[in-house]
């Protein structure tokens, strides 16, 4: 199994709408890839200055579903919309 693990850390001038509309469009993955299988956002409660944004936590059955959720349509455009609201982004994929 691999846990895919992505922070997101929006530009501050972002609005409540953009991030909403933007974490929307991930939430909506699982329906549409079905080789996800968990996945998880969650928004920063804490606001400190070494906080990020939000977090998406997801787990596929191996590198090759990994892989193929990352080049699906539906990831990429997702991706391509969360890349213009942030500052930085960065992940982490582990085997378990």
């Amino acid at each position: 199994m691999i846990r895919h693990i992505v922070f997101f850390k929006f530009h501050p001038e972002v609005t409540e709408q953009q991030r909403a509309s933007a974490l929307a469009e991930l939430k909506a993955l699982p329906a549409k890839i079905p080789v996800i299988r968990e996945f998880e956002i969650g928004e920063d409660v804490v606001h400190s200055p070494r906080s990020w944004s939000c977090a998406l936590v997801s787990v596929f059955e191996d590198l090759q579903a990994l892989n193929e959720y990352q080049v699906h349509g539906d990831h990429v455009a997702a991706a391509r919309g969360l890349r213009d609201l942030c500052e930085s982004v960065a992940s982490v994929d582990y085997e378990f």
